[in-house]
């Protein structure tokens, strides 16, 4: 447990001027669970003014005590580059809060003498830990047990911590969805039984715990205790219309349990948060388009369904015009059709310039997702692969006399002629020199060989104009097969 050499400095001179000073609350259980933590926070009995004193280079702009303290950090290679760039810790004075009107905010803030009122204030045991410069921990409230069983328990009583900041709830279930830890039954309780309070909170604050839920390893674990504790119905409340809806023959969970399962793949595979929202989405305007009952239900259309209904979820979740775009694209595009001998080149070509060049690959993530949630075994099969190699093969710039620096134009002109089979075969002659020593590609080049090639007899130059086509069928040949091979397709 060792504190970067910049915060500890900070411990260090608040001590010196007779203050206690202690790093406080998810920095130091990343600590005590071997991780990197990414902020700092420091707590002190020092109130603002003081801690102004005592550190000139920072700031102080708001109600909570918090001061800003600005730091040189010290980094290692490869980013010793930014060795000098400032960085922040937050030093905040101890402070006890009274009731939340707001649910979220507390009406009042006092500051405090004692590291005890400050630690019990906060939302969880395993936050609840305090570290002196020396590395000695102060632990109040047996957060650091709570570490070693991997349980998430609220400060003393968890209807109270949750009455006065609702959002906590959400966060009980984002930090044991991280951690991978349990909720301890009477702080699951106390969820369940003020899940209503979360209704005044704003949908930012819970899109970005969702956000974070969705980002983590087990995120289909989250999900579930979203759906149990229900505040689901305050995040994404039409997935709920898929819980217990059962599929046609062609799967074996529910419409919720399939998508849950796509999601988890998605993040076993380390996928973008765009994709792992739309391998959740994908399938949610089922339950809307089902028709019938059964093992011969459809479901026609829920893409389109879908798609509309993710554009609405994401929208009052306030993400980003970009990701919303992108993600409603792999909702309604994820059900694409491909075997491989029956579809065409130009309907791939219709089905990149539907999603987007750029959201190709990610739609193929999404469709694997697809794939195992319905519980096949195989992500990406033969067909799909095919499919990759199509779309590459009819995305790229194919080898053609398109790539010369002069045209049929360019020819005509120089010689004075109309358009003719000798037009195409001079360009034949020098894509076959250009294959050879792509250098030679330059318009100068070019326009020399042309008048040199227009004076050969007409058998000399038939004769290399198709050489000059055989060549770039062949080369033309070699690039598809690359493809193939990325691809494993034959």
């Amino acid at each position: 447990m060792k504190l970067p050499e910049e915060v500890k400095l900070i411990l260090e001179k608040l001590t010196e001027n007779n203050f206690q000073a202690f790093v406080v609350g998810g920095c130091v259980r990343d600590l005590l669970m071997g991780k990197e933590p990414k902020d700092w926070d420091v707590t002190t009995n020092a109130k603002p003014e003081e801690i102004q004193k005592i550190f000139p280079d920072s700031f102080y702009e708001n109600e909570f005590g918090t001061v800003g303290v600005k730091v040189s950090r010290k980094v290692s290679p490869p980013n010793a580059d930014i060795a000098n760039s400032l960085q922040v810790v937050e030093v905040t004075t101890y402070r006890t809060e009274s009731k939340y009107t707001d649910k979220r905010h507390p009406d009042k803030i006092e500051f405090a003498d004692k590291l005890e009122d400050d630690l019990k204030r906060r939302d969880f045991t395993v936050n609840a830990l305090a570290m002196d410069s020396e590395g000695n921990i102060i632990d109040l409230f047996n957060g650091q047990n709570d570490l070693k069983k991997k349980i998430v328990k609220a400060v003393g009583n968890a209807e109270e911590r949750f009455s006065e900041d609702a959002l906590r709830m959400i966060r009980a279930i984002r930090l044991a969805t991280v951690l991978g830890f349990e909720i301890k039954t009477e702080t699951l309780k106390a969820i369940k039984a003020k899940h209503l309070l979360m209704q005044i909170i704003s949908k930012e604050r819970i899109r970005d715990e969702f956000v974070k839920i969705i980002n983590s390893p087990e995120a289909k674990a989250g999900m579930e205790l979203l759906r149990e504790t229900e505040l689901m119905r305050y995040v994404v409340p039409e997935i709920l219309e898929g819980v217990g809806v059962e599929q046609n023959l062609h799967h074996i969970y529910t419409v919720w349990e399939h998508n849950v399962r796509a999601l988890q793949y998605a993040c076993d595979k380390n996928y973008s948060t765009e994709v792992r929202l739309a391998s959740l989405l994908h399938d949610i305007g089922k339950p809307r388009a089902k028709r019938g009952e059964g093992r011969n239900s459809t479901f026609y259309g829920h893409e389109v369904v879908g798609a509309r209904m993710t554009a609405q979820i994401l929208d009052r979740l306030k993400l980003s015009k970009n990701q919303t775009d992108k993600i409603t694209k792999l909702v309604r595009w994820h059900l694409f059709y491909y075997n491989v001998g029956e579809v065409t080149e130009s309907s791939v070509r219709r089905l990149v310039a539907n999603i987007g060049k750029e959201n190709v690959e990610d739609l193929i993530k999404v469709r694997e997702a697809d794939r195992i949630g319905s519980g096949t075994p195989k992500a990406k099969p033969y067909k799909l692969r095919h499919l990759q190699f199509v779309i590459d093969k009819v995305a790229r710039d194919p080898i053609s006399p398109k790539m010369l620096k002069v045209n049929g134009n360019d020819i005509m002109k120089l010689l004075d002629m109309v358009p003719g089979p000798k037009i195409g075969l001079i360009m034949s002659a020098l894509m076959d020199e250009i294959l050879d020593d792509p250098t030679k590609n330059t318009k100068d080049y070019l326009e020399k060989r042309v008048e040199e090639l227009s004076k050969l007899p007409d058998k000399e130059l038939l004769n290399l104009g198709q050489q000059g086509k055989s060549k770039l069928a062949e080369e033309e040949e070699k690039e598809v097969e690359k493809i193939k091979q990325k691809h494993f397709v034959s």
